[in-house]
């Protein structure tokens, strides 16, 4: 599967049902469509759907194990948002970098001046 676009990975995420499943996700490993339904009292089907967003994304994987959807987390679903965080956090440490070095040459030239 190709990495997914951002985009996609935060709007899935955006939702809280999507966002709790992945939580219960997260700390059980892997659930079936009917254990993900139960702490929010929806349907089977409209959990379904949910998960479809979120596979969509690339953020979770199903398989079928006898009668059972069973539901996991991808081994390299937040492989985007962690790119994604790396660009942004590379800018701003260099920008802090380059205002850390203005200062000091400010406060070096303030006190040149006295």
């Amino acid at each position: 599967m190709s990495q997914p676009q951002i985009q996609d990975v935060f709007s899935a995420l955006g939702d809280p049902t999507r966002f709790a499943i992945v939580e219960s996700l997260l700390r059980d490993k892997e659930l079936t469509i009917g254990q993900l339904a139960e702490p929010h009292a929806m349907s089977a089907p409209a959990i379904s759907r949910h998960v479809k967003v979120l596979e969509e994304a690339g953020l979770i994987e199903r398989k079928i194990e006898k009668q059972w959807r069973v539901v996991r987390l991808r081994q390299d679903c937040f492989a985007s948002i962690e790119d994604w965080l790396k660009r942004y956090r590379d800018f701003w440490n260099a920008s802090f970098d380059r205002l850390e070095v203005f200062l000091e040459e400010e406060q070096k030239n303030a006190g040149d001046t006295k």
